[in-house]
């Protein structure tokens, strides 16, 4: 998982030293997942608010927080931010270019989506120079930047918020629980019911189970054990 401490503005603060007044945090959320889109944020903090740490304390990484907790600190970075955006990689998009193209093209869309036009962005890890603006790529981001931490817990509140609605499309496949990633009952549904519109077909687990789902329980059970124990 990377580093567990706590994200700070040190990043944010030489940046506008340097005369950068807008800088966006930008982080994803749903590469790994079997179905659903990948969301990604972008946002904007008030950098000249002298309480602005105070006012996002336990703001970190979205995956070192449990549900409840990235629900309501969402609601205090919407308040706090000078600015969020977001924008989505497409199921369809990740199966005709890949999950990396469409990762890019939901953080250009966040970006875009921004009301405050940024002067330089701080991205969790990827790195994104098509994005036409100043950008520092930063390891393991998301727990050392406030800005990108706080995008991940808008980016991953969001897309969990969407696979909720999704599970209400396709209740059988559990999306509320799993949020589309690759677990024992994901991976039991699949071999029970085929992939639905939403489940990205490019992935090898999804189109693996798939075939093996179209010969029937009794031999995907003998020759997939993650068919077994429905």
């Amino acid at each position: 998982m990377g580093s567990t401490s706590s994200a700070d503005l040190a990043f944010e603060y030489e940046l506008r030293a340097q005369g950068c007044r807008y800088i966006a945090g930008i982080d994803e959320a749903g590469r790994g997942p079997l179905a659903g889109p990948v969301l990604a944020a972008a946002v904007i903090l008030p950098l000249d608010r002298d309480d602005l740490a105070g006012a996002l304390a336990g703001v970190n990484d979205s995956k070192q927080l449990t549900a409840g907790r990235r629900e309501r600190l969402f609601d205090v970075i919407c308040r706090t931010a000078v600015a969020v955006g977001v924008g989505a990689g497409s199921h369809a998009q990740i199966d005709a270019e890949g999950v990396r193209p469409a990762t890019h093209a939901a953080m250009r869309r966040a970006v875009a989506a921004l009301a405050t036009p940024p002067t330089h962005l701080l991205i969790d890890y990827e790195p994104l120079p098509e994005i036409g603006l100043p950008f520092t790529a930063i390891k393991f981001g998301d727990a050392r930047s406030l800005s990108i931490a706080a995008a991940s817990i808008v980016a991953k509140v969001l897309r969990d918020r969407l696979m909720c609605e999704l599970h209400e499309l396709y209740p059988q496949y559990g999306f509320d629980a799993h949020k589309g990633y690759d677990t024992a009952r994901h991976r039991a549904a699949l071999c029970e019911f085929g992939p639905c519109p939403i489940h990205r077909r490019r992935f090898k687990t999804v189109y693996r189970l798939d075939q093996l789902s179209i010969w029937g329980t009794r031999k995907v059970d003998r020759e997939d054990s993650s068919c077994r124990a429905r």
